[in-house]
């Protein structure tokens, strides 16, 4: 907070002192970041939460890798207080580690909706083009989503696919009752087409809860629908769900979806409001768009609400950057505030937004309508 009084040297020292404890503070939670990231990456915690309490010999053993590696591993994830040791004072290759009941379900569980580890591997993913994203600040201009690689890509999906594959049908699309009404239909079953699916699980999630139902994911980055593709595989849903590497402002796809979706995309998209007019023109005449982005405060505070401290830290790495890769790029970031959407769908020729009355930590949902 600042103030036009001039502060006292006592003052100052006091504010110096408590920022630089703040400081160690951000330190001490990146390096237990990464360290969470080598631990999902190489099988750790998982290994511990099936295996049980392991020496640090015991649990190379068990994920093939390097001994001493691993001990360092384990001391630092002690005293970070992610994992505990039985007996502190035995010898160095004695000492047996565990993972806490309490820890198994945020670091292992990738069906729960308590599911954490992969925001490691997002931040992993994030800082991967420091170089490029430096250069964007000089100079102006953005980053490629492709030199974030293949860690964003995986976390992203990781992060997501819970509340997608359990939330989305059973919970979030009922919330609409014409919709959920018209998805349940057969004759003719309904079609759904999912902007920036990216691996595929919000519409393997829609397909799933609505087995009538025909769903087309479109996306634009090559191997994110490879991997959507064999997502659909491994589900079985292949018959159902038909993802392409494809601009969906192809004039031949207009007016053939009940549905259309955008999940946590359009603060990426350079130019917003062409990707909602397609939308617009995707969906039949009594078709419906969905829009599901960032829960973000309704203007700028200084302190934000509960999820701006990573909505902003996603921003200034990743989603403005990839926002402001082409000439007159919208530039919108994450923090996409309800009255920038509200514009953004007016300048479409939406002539309503509806947010839904969906409780969610971090997702804020808009119905579209003409």
């Amino acid at each position: 907070m600042s103030s036009t009084l001039p502060m006292s040297p006592e003052s100052i020292d006091s504010q110096r002192d408590a920022f630089i404890e703040r400081f160690l503070g951000f330190a001490s939670g990146t390096f237990s970041m990464f360290s969470i990231y080598i631990g999902d990456r190489l099988g750790l915690y998982r290994a511990l939460a099936e295996g049980g309490p392991a020496t640090s010999a015991e649990l190379a053993s068990r994920t093939g890798t390097h001994k001493r590696y691993i001990q360092e591993w384990l001391e630092q994830q002690t005293v970070a207080g992610i994992l505990e040791v039985e007996d502190e004072n035995q010898d160095t290759g004695s000492r047996r580690y565990s993972l806490p009941p309490g820890h198994a379900e945020p670091l292992v569980d990738r069906e729960s909706l308590n599911y954490i580890a992969p925001i490691a591997q997002l931040l992993a993913g994030a800082v991967r083009p420091l170089p490029a994203l430096l250069e964007a600040y000089r100079n102006g201009g953005g980053v490629p989503f492709d030199e974030y690689g293949t860690d964003l890509r995986e976390g992203q999906a990781a992060i997501n696919y819970p509340a997608f594959w359990q939330q989305l049908p059973n919970e979030w699309l009922p919330v609409m009752p014409d919709v959920h009404a018209r998805l349940q239909q057969t004759d003719p079953p309904a079609r759904i087409a999912d902007i920036g699916c990216g691996y595929g699980w919000s519409s393997l999630g829609m397909a799933r809860g609505y087995p009538n139902a025909q769903v087309d994911g479109f996306d634009l980055d090559a191997p994110s629908i490879e991997r959507a593709q064999e997502n659909a595989r491994q589900r079985g849903l292949t018959d159902r769900v038909h993802f392409q590497v494809r601009d969906a402002g192809d004039p031949s796809l207009a007016g053939q979806y009940d549905l259309v979706t955008a999940f946590e995309c359009v603060h990426d998209m350079t130019d917003p409001v062409s990707a909602l007019k397609t939308m617009r023109r995707l969906a039949k005449e009594d078709g419906t768009v969905l829009i599901v982005d960032e829960r973000v405060g309704d203007s700028f505070t200084a302190k934000g609400n509960d999820v701006e401290w990573m909505m902003y830290g996603w921003s200034i790495l990743h989603c403005l950057p990839v926002g402001m890769t082409e000439e007159h790029s919208a530039g919108t970031g994450t923090v996409m505030r309800t009255d920038t959407l509200r514009k953004y769908a007016a300048e479409a020729g939406f002539s309503n937004v509806e947010i839904l009355p969906i409780e969610n930590f971090f997702f804020r949902f808009y119905q579209l309508t003409p």
